[in-house]
């Protein structure tokens, strides 16, 4: 019987695996907009990234260079991305502006929402979608309902 883990050390069920037309730029802008940790890189002889995996906060994020002749190609060229990749902080006032300073552009404002959480989106500089949030309030699917038909 193996003791081999079929989920490896770290991981959850679901990761976010995305590809950026430059890997180390994009790393270096995940550290700085995310607080994202470095945990391995691994290159092919031509310096492109193979594969890389970031944990931020206790999720992990693989990425990779683009490689067109596997169809692996990253939002930009695609033209948009029909992802989003969402984050729950314990302060998303501070993550927000950490990543407009590094370079993100918002798609919806930060505020409150009618779900509880306070939320917003933003696309960072290679195409990808990211949405965060901070859970502020517990509301009723009944409480929710109203809030949203409020809303017009």
């Amino acid at each position: 019987m193996s003791n081999i883990s079929p989920i490896p050390a770290g991981f959850n069920t679901l990761t976010p695996y995305i590809i950026v037309d430059g890997a180390e730029a994009a790393i270096k802008l995940y550290q700085k907009a995310l607080g994202a940790e470095v945990l391995s890189v691994h290159k092919m002889p031509n310096g492109k990234v193979l594969n890389a995996q970031l944990r931020i906060g206790n999720s992990i994020l693989m990425l990779n260079d683009e490689w067109p002749d596997y169809g692996a190609i990253g939002p930009k060229k695609i033209g948009n991305t029909a992802v989003t990749i969402h984050i729950y902080v314990d302060d998303v006032d501070a993550l927000w502006k950490r990543a407009l300073d590094a370079g993100f552009e918002p798609s919806m404002p930060l505020g409150n929402q009618p779900w509880g959480d306070r939320y917003g989106s933003l696309k960072d500089p290679f195409g990808h979608s990211w949405s965060m949030a901070t859970h502020v309030e517990d509301v009723s699917e009944e409480e929710m309902a109203k809030r949203m038909a409020s809303m017009g």
